[in-house]
């Protein structure tokens, strides 16, 4: 079982950004490799670290995080490839981390490891909207699709940048009232990739980048609901240079719309309508779910009204901890024409005991049974 992040970091969940930063740059420091040379539980610790990291320090997807837990980043045990990706599942590598959080270490440990590494450049995001069913959130489903993506053109070249000597970044000196202060910032000319084009093919854009389609397998796990954003790790755009990393796809969900099933979280809503003479002497009816048509029984003398709860028929949790329910709201028609003979039906029974209305307290009221709903 995974280790919660907050644990990881050693604060608590309602931990201030600062306070956040702060306890991944204390366990960044005491696990990092260079005060830990062939340590692999360190590494792995430093690892899990970024990673906890990755996500709190992202508003949206420590949100996600606080609602479903692991879960929300699992992709249906697709690893890497699911909400957050993750450092230790082979979503990014130590020279990943270095790149993405050298800042956190403030010059010190990490932000370039003696001067010897060379820098590393991610591409762009890319985002995209995919649309899914009720029975795709039911059954968790994979879905292919097509994105153009910016790649790097077949025959391009790269070479060091002479600039920064293939840093990526150029130290600056200032005179300030405190004495000469030194600062580092993004080389001008390889903006911080540490390269520049050596050979550009024809076709592609000055950094020797084309625009290629692709198919892309997303897997979407189940329970997930409307407005979900998954991310596809490496499936964004790449970056100019050999030593780059590719950005991410982020994958927004959308639900469509049932035509007669309604959510509410894990539970489903189906209205059925029944006539008079079906409550009235019992009746046997057929209603979809989300995985196929059911029979379900109608008593006699069941009242407009009633909920019918079929267990285990609803939508399954994204943290898998269950599934919820349908419920069958049952409304009784009432005839709109009636024959001649109808009507004189009704007339001679209008005044009978039986069709007076007596409801006895196992009969909810309506705001009972909404409370049930919930229940």
């Amino acid at each position: 079982m995974k280790t919660d992040y907050y644990e990881i970091l050693g604060v608590n969940k309602g931990a201030t950004a600062a306070e956040i930063k702060k306890g991944y740059r204390k366990q960044a420091v005491k696990h990092h490799p260079d005060k830990n040379p062939g340590d692999k539980n360190a590494e792995e610790k430093f690892k899990k670290a970024a990673e906890a990291y990755e996500v709190l320090s992202d508003e949206n997807k420590r949100s996600r995080y606080d609602q479903f837990g692991h879960a929300a980043f699992e992709n249906g045990g697709a690893g890497a490839e699911g909400f957050g990706g993750g450092f230790g599942g082979g979503g990014m590598n130590m020279e990943d981390i270095f790149s993405q959080f050298g800042d956190v270490f403030g010059g010190g440990f990490g932000g370039n490891r003696g001067g010897s590494r060379t820098a590393r450049v991610k591409g762009s995001n890319m985002r995209i909207r995919v649309k899914v069913t009720l029975k795709d959130i039911a059954n968790g489903v994979e879905k292919k699709v097509k994105v153009r993506r910016k790649v790097k053109a077949d025959g391009v070249t790269f070479k060091t940048c002479s600039t920064c000597n293939g840093q990526g970044q150029v130290m600056r000196v200032t005179n300030t009232i405190l004495g000469r202060m030194q600062t580092a910032a993004t080389c001008p000319t390889c903006h911080g990739a540490g390269q520049s084009i050596d050979n550009r093919p024809k076709g592609s854009d000055s950094n020797g980048m084309i625009q290629k389609e692709e198919t892309v397998s997303i897997k979407i796990p189940a329970g997930v609901t409307d407005g979900v954003q998954l991310k596809v790790t490496g499936k964004g755009n790449e970056a100019p240079g050999n030593n780059s990393i590719s950005g991410d796809l982020l994958v927004l969900i959308e639900e469509v719309r049932h035509e007669s099933l309604s959510r509410e979280g894990m539970n489903l809503h189906y209205d059925l309508y029944v006539n008079l003479s079906e409550v009235a002497l019992g009746a046997s009816k057929e209603i979809e779910t989300v995985t196929g048509k059911v029979k379900i029984k109608i008593d006699a003398g069941t009242q407009s009204g009633k909920i019918l709860r079929l267990r285990g028929k609803g939508l399954p949790s994204i943290e898998r901890y269950g599934t919820g329910d349908l419920l069958v709201h049952i409304n009784v028609w009432t005839p709109q024409n009636l024959s001649k003979e109808q009507k004189q039906f009704f007339k001679e029974n209008i005044s009978d005991n039986n069709f007076t209305p007596n409801p006895s307290k196992s009969d909810k009221s309506f705001f009972e049974k909404v409370k049930d709903m919930f229940s």
